[in-house]
């Protein structure tokens, strides 16, 4: 079975076992023990930013980003901050992560600690449950009277002062019977549920100073005044079911972020603030691209007119493509009769994320979530012989999935997508080209969109898994052959794989160098088995076929997300709703500019006309809606069959005849080039 793998909307949590917190019983002051780990990777983000430079240094094995204020030279207040991408410089910059810097994960495990003793200090009757750290910082949750973003400030200041105060952060092993006395004297609940389920022994904890106490596995600075306050944020607060269940009270969540450094704290909120310009649910809304209708329900998405061009575009590419490598096209229906679900397995692993039966004349039907047992239905319909194989299937398949409405974020988590989904049926000496066939599909895809930087990640047998040793091996020989073949390098995740199969998963990187999961190959040796799907093979016996599962944009609605994102709405001209807008400086000239924009679209271009406002109005109406070029037209141009043309990245470019206006925009087109 074929799982996209979703990118959560909160930041991607990295938990210690056990990372919570408790005031201080006792005054002892227990040894400290080390923490040693290593760490390899790090977090990398191609930018732009207005009006600062920002220059990279190396710090011992990792990169930082330092930001730099304005010279004087430059003269930039604050108005001309707020310029359009155009105006944005390209810079790179590279911060450390958790995985690549261990003092960075010191840092903010403790300050998870430290803004949980100051909310205790501060709202004696908070009741502490659990603190993380996270990708970008850290983040805790009370059980306490609603706050708001004004009480952040009094917050941190109040961890500045323990920050200050540079007390020590000391490690204490006690008895599992040692623990649960300290937490019913201080009357803490949710440190019982959590103490329940800690199975090793024996229960550490760390203390900060003799004040407050942690139950924690670390690891830790050793001292609060190893913190530099002035590199730590309060930046949010947020509902959370304890244990993530609505059933359980709703907790106070407050979010921070940590680094080494000032200039580290500088360059992230820099990337904070240029994600948030490029944030796609807000140019959805600022461009007309989508929405989200309540009357409608949560999570289902309204694609408008401008959003579905642009869909119908990648639709094209993506089944033009799919056609010349071989494939051939299915549309299946959304519902099914809930017996097809048992067999494939859903039912039984699946069926927290499906939504409730309904019943048709006596029957049992499913919405369905994944497309997979369609495509073999279509394979099953006649008896295949060993030389139809490969034989290749696509579908743009729109599934349905149960998501809680505090899981739902725009394009990004939704409960009705639409996959792009395919299946290979193939012999097992045929997946190694297989493979390679689809990573090169894969490719093509990606590079027409802009994206051209990858991570990839080739996933192993895990513990429990169907199929025997000498097919597993030979799959995953054939995936990193393939891999090999490509000359694409990837990291090996041992014991990772689906039970099903081994699988690779493609990671592509924004403008931001923000990497989100898209692309997928998965090797499936269970469900050919439960459908029972044979072919004949050159001694005229039955053999079971090699199923592989693959999506190269993972889902078209998430797919738009960080297209839009990874553009900040910006579209190249050949993929942009609206590629040309012709104005008129009067009404006058409206009859001439409706003959061209008939002209233009009678050429395959997306054209309109505006008018009404005058026309510095109408440019500034344009560059906001992202419109890639403008032709604007007085009594002059209307005398001599041109247009004075303006680009939104090239500014003037001077007046051009209408047909060679309309010629260069369909040769820029045609070969994914600017105007």
């Amino acid at each position: 079975m074929l799982v996209i793998h979703k990118m959560a909307t909160t930041t991607a949590i990295t938990f210690s076992l056990f990372s919570h917190s408790l005031r201080l019983l006792s005054k002892s002051k227990p040894s400290s023990s080390s923490f040693t780990s290593s760490f390899r990777h790090c977090f990398s983000v191609s930018a732009r930013f207005p009006g600062r430079q920002l220059s990279s240094v190396n710090r011992t094995g990792f990169c930082t980003a330092v930001a730099t204020t304005e010279s004087a030279e430059t003269g930039i207040n604050a108005e001309e901050k707020k310029v359009d991408d155009k105006n944005f410089s390209e810079v790179k910059i590279k911060l450390p992560t958790n995985d690549s810097s261990e003092k960075l994960l010191r840092i903010r495990h403790t300050c998870a600690h430290v803004m949980a003793m100051a909310v205790q200090k501060l709202y004696p009757n908070a009741k502490v449950t659990i603190g993380p750290w996270i990708d970008n910082g850290f983040y805790y949750d009370f059980d306490m009277d609603p706050i708001t973003d004004k009480d952040l400030k009094r917050i941190k200041k109040e961890m500045d002062h323990i920050i200050s105060r540079n007390l020590p952060l000391v490690r204490e092993e006690v008895s599992r019977e040692e623990a649960e006395r300290r937490i019913k004297n201080q009357n803490e609940p949710y440190k019982l549920e959590i103490l329940a389920s800690i199975k090793e022994e024996p229960i550490t904890i760390y203390h900060i100073g003799d004040e407050w106490w942690d139950l924690c596995a670390g690891p830790h600075v050793q001292y609060t005044g190893n913190i530099n306050r002035k590199a730590v944020e309060l930046e949010s607060v947020a509902g959370a079911y304890w244990r993530g269940d609505v059933n359980r009270p709703m907790l106070q969540r407050i979010y921070g972020t940590a680094w080494e450094n000032e200039e580290q704290l500088k360059a992230y909120l820099h990337f904070k603030e240029e994600a948030q310009r490029r944030d796609h649910r807000r140019l959805g809304q600022d461009l007309d691209l989508f929405s989200i209708q309540e009357d409608a329900g949560g999570g289902l998405v309204f694609w408008h007119p401008k959003g579905a061009i642009v869909r119908h575009i990648i639709e094209d590419t993506w089944k033009k493509i799919h056609i010349d490598h071989g494939y051939d096209l299915l549309y299946t229906p959304h519902v099914a009769k809930a017996d097809l679900w048992k067999i494939s397995g859903h039912l039984d692993f699946y069926k927290e994320n499906m939504y409730d039966q309904m019943s048709i004349e006596d029957e049992l039907y499913q919405l369905r979530p994944m497309n997979c047992p369609y495509h073999i239905l279509v394979y099953k319909r006649k008896l295949h012989s060993y030389r139809d194989f490969p034989i290749r299937v696509a579908e743009l398949g729109t599934v349905y999935r149960y998501e809680l409405s505090g899981s739902l974020h725009g394009l990004f988590r939704v409960r009705g997508f639409t996959q792009d989904d395919a299946h290979i049926f193939c012999l097992e000496d045929q997946i190694r080209d297989e493979i390679k066939g689809v990573l090169d599909l894969t490719e093509q895809i990606l590079l027409q969109f802009g994206f051209d930087q990858y991570e990839v990640n080739l996933s192993t047998r895990p513990e429990k898994a169907v199929g025997g040793d000498d097919i597993w091996e030979k799959a995953t020989s054939a995936l990193k052959d393939a891999l090999n073949d490509k000359g694409w390098s990837y990291e090996v995740d041992e014991g990772g794989g689906a039970f099903y199969g081994p699988k690779i998963d493609l990671k592509i990187e924004d403008a931001l160098g923000r990497k989100w999961q898209c692309s997928t190959i998965q090797v499936d040796f269970n469900l050919p088995e439960r459908f029972d799907i044979t072919y004949v093979d050159s001694n005229s016996e039955k053999k079971r076929p090699i199923m592989i599962h693959r999506a190269v944009l993972g889902s078209l609605e998430r797919f738009f997300g960080v297209l839009i994102e990874h553009y900040a709405g910006d579209f190249p001209l050949w993929l942009s709703p609206v590629q040309a807008r012709v104005l008129p400086v009067t009404d006058t000239q409206l009859p001439f500019c409706c003959e061209v924009v008939n002209k233009l679209k009678a050429n395959g271009i997306r054209a309109e006309v505006c008018y009404g406002e005058r026309l510095p109005k109408l440019i500034r109406n344009a560059e906001k809606q992202r419109i890639p070029l403008m032709g604007v037209v007085g009594p002059r141009e209307v005398e001599t069959g041109t247009l004075t043309v303006r680009s939104r990245f090239g500014g003037e470019l001077g007046t051009m005849l209408v047909d060679d206006f309309t010629s260069r925009i369909k040769k820029a087109v045609e070969n994914r080039m600017s105007f």
